[in-house]
């Protein structure tokens, strides 16, 4: 059975990287983030494209079998800014001990109940990611988090700190360029692609600054790809990392 618990702190927490008032924003769109058609509609759009990156990270990263379609199976994975669980279920289904993190404790519970209804075992937890005892994951994934969050630096240290020896981080965020600026803030959010004020583009994070937290952190990138859109091919893998990208990072 999956299990949602949501994590109060007990006093402030000195490496703190929720943002209270993004954690509520987030919050309120936990009840339609299963629904296709609904608020989340864009990641429902961007998540295949996420998890064909990362089945060829996890491959090249352990050597495994490219036809396994349980290529996770003995290996831990954490997902931090889980959401509702769009990154979770297919981790378990890829045979991950999976566990999820988010800072809004109602995108918890509507985790672990969609995925009570689906068969899997997956553990949410709400809460600050520093703050909660968790150990170590052979796999720690963010997904669009980065660009929410108070602290960036305590946040990339915070996540390696639940990677394992030998373990695999990947991490996707939208590029601070006027492509994304325009399209991701301006478009998405105006004709309903992405709720109103989910973004604010002065917190978008470069290619560049990415990789120097992460050297700062022990961490070096290994493969890195683009996430662009045409209207012909919808959101691909691109070597065009103008609006989105996704990156693999092991330590050095």
């Amino acid at each position: 059975m999956s299990d949602a618990t949501t994590h109060t702190p007990s006093k402030p927490f000195a490496g703190a990287t929720i943002r209270p008032e993004e954690a509520a924003h987030f919050g309120r769109l936990a009840k339609d983030w299963w629904d296709p058609k609904g608020s989340s509609a864009m990641l429902h759009r961007l998540n295949p494209v996420r998890l064909q990156f990362l089945r060829e990270a996890i491959d090249l990263h352990w050597g495994g079998d490219v036809r396994s379609r349980r290529p996770l199976a003995g290996k831990s994975a954490l997902d931090v800014g889980c959401g509702a669980g769009l990154l979770c279920e297919p981790l378990a289904r890829l045979g991950a001990d999976t566990t999820g993190v988010d800072a809004a404790p109602e995108n918890a519970s509507v985790a672990a109940l969609h995925a009570e209804g689906a068969g899997l075992d997956i553990r949410y937890i709400a809460g600050e990611l520093g703050e909660l005892d968790l150990g170590t994951f052979d796999l720690v994934t963010a997904m669009e988090v980065i660009e929410h969050v108070a602290d960036k630096g305590a946040f990339v240290h915070q996540l390696v700190q639940r990677l394992a020896p030998g373990g695999l981080l990947v991490l996707s965020t939208p590029n601070r360029t006027p492509q994304s600026r325009l399209l991701m803030v301006g478009a998405a959010e105006t004709f309903g692609l992405i709720p109103r004020g989910t973004h604010d583009w002065s917190d978008f994070i470069t290619p560049e600054e990415l990789r120097n937290l992460l050297a700062a952190a022990g961490l070096t990138i290994s493969e890195q790809k683009g996430i662009a859109f045409r209207p012909d091919k919808g959101l691909h893998l691109s070597n065009d990392l103008s609006l989105n990208y996704i990156i693999a990072a092991r330590k050095v």
